[in-house]
């Protein structure tokens, strides 16, 4: 009796799609993250250390009520940014050279301190966000 015996067949597997299907992924992936850009304001926060620096150019301060000061002058929230501008021309010095110190009050709104974060960037000035020291 010739019986004929069957072939094993071993089995194969490929990686060539997997690897193929993890490329495009990457590829989408490191494409789209270039086009997120977030909307952040570059602020430089006052350190945990207690650190002397030299007193700054401006201050900018808000109430709780909404009411704006550039040093304890009152302003309109709408003539801000020209008083502003017009104190950085008036001390004849370089706007990226200027720096702006926000002191909000604990009550004040955020919007009111985004709007004069937002004010000193468009005028391309450094802006410190006072704040009170810790209590240790």
């Amino acid at each position: 009796m010739g019986l004929k015996r069957r072939q094993r067949v071993e089995p194969e597997f490929s990686l060539a799609a997997m690897i193929d299907v993890i490329f495009l992924l990457l590829m989408f992936f490191m494409l789209t993250s270039n086009f997120v850009t977030p909307n952040a304001l570059n602020l430089q926060l006052p350190s945990s250390t207690s650190k002397s620096m030299a007193s700054p150019a401006l201050s900018v301060s808000v109430k709780a009520d909404g009411t704006f000061y550039i040093e304890r002058q009152g302003v309109d929230k709408l003539k801000l940014e020209t008083a502003l501008r017009a104190r950085i021309r008036a001390d004849s010095k370089d706007p990226k050279a200027t720096t702006i110190t926000v002191a909000a009050d604990k009550a004040a709104t955020v919007e009111d301190v985004v709007f004069i974060l937002d004010i000193a960037n468009r005028l391309k000035v450094k802006t410190i966000l006072a704040t009170n020291p810790s209590q240790e």
